[in-house]
């Protein structure tokens, strides 16, 4: 399918691997020229080059930290009013309710709320201008239902989920979609870190710990970034106009609810 999206210019932040990685590689697959960001120059430079060479497209790369006022502002100046953004940062660790402190919630608060209405604010409006634009936010599957070891993502996500639920309905009479991505397990560092925490719980190694995560999951199965890149790239896409104020998950079923 054609999306209708060669040419534009996307932004996507926290993009050297994992699901961002797999939400640029199929932006550019559509034909779409990057602006690529993650705080690793190295690895950073590494999947732009990547891109270049698999795609021909365009790759502009900011290694900076983009939860800080200056790394969005360095980030909004480089990528010079985008017609597409895809936001993403890391998500906070897990912990207990009673281990918490302010300045966790303030940072988880920076990272995974803050953080993306700040790229919001500084893209919507030449998007608004053009009378087209996208933006899609990674989020969590904990939007839809809360994980109790994740409470610091859990309150800021559900913050976003909030922010892009009224901002959505204001920007869609010009032509700006927003809608949010909820990933559930996916084949990356995060999950990693996550299998890690269930080995040091229950005394097994990682291979159990996978097995143990996948059972829960329908499809049987941790999900792929390209899996979930694929869907990124269709909600950017011409074909997705009407879509506005969504959250798509994408865990494979694990999430059991009927709506």
């Amino acid at each position: 399918m054609d999306l209708g999206i060669s040419g534009r210019r996307a932004l996507v932040t926290a993009s050297s691997k994992g699901l961002g990685l797999g939400c640029a590689r199929a932006l550019a697959a559509a034909g779409c020229d990057l602006v690529m960001n993650a705080r690793g120059a190295d690895a950073l430079e590494r999947a732009a080059e990547a891109i270049r060479d698999e795609f021909g497209v365009s790759v502009e790369t900011v290694a900076c930290d983009v939860t800080t006022g200056d790394g969005q502002a360095r980030i909004l100046d480089i990528a010079a009013d985008p017609d597409i953004l895809v936001t993403n940062a890391g998500g906070p660790p897990p912990g207990r309710w009673s281990d918490w402190t302010r300045d966790d919630f303030i940072r988880a608060l920076d990272a995974n709320m803050l953080a993306p209405i700040a790229l919001m604010k500084g893209c919507l409006p030449a998007m608004i201008d053009r009378g087209w634009g996208r933006v899609v936010n990674i989020t969590s599957q904990s939007v839809k239902a809360p994980i109790p070891a994740l409470g610091l993502s859990n309150s800021a996500r559900a913050g976003l989920t909030g922010y892009v639920a009224g901002t959505s309905r204001q920007v869609a009479p010009h032509g700006v979609t927003i809608n949010n991505l909820l990933p559930g397990i996916h084949d990356t560092d995060r999950a990693a870190s996550l299998d890690k925490g269930v080995m040091d719980a229950e005394g097994i190694d990682r291979d159990e710990a996978r097995a143990r995560r996948q059972a829960t999951i329908p499809a049987r199965r941790y999900g792929s970034p390209d899996d979930f890149g694929a869907v990124c790239a269709f909600v950017c896409s011409v074909h997705a106009g009407f879509m506005v104020g969504q959250n798509v998950l994408l865990d494979g079923g694990a999430t059991n609810a009927t709506i």
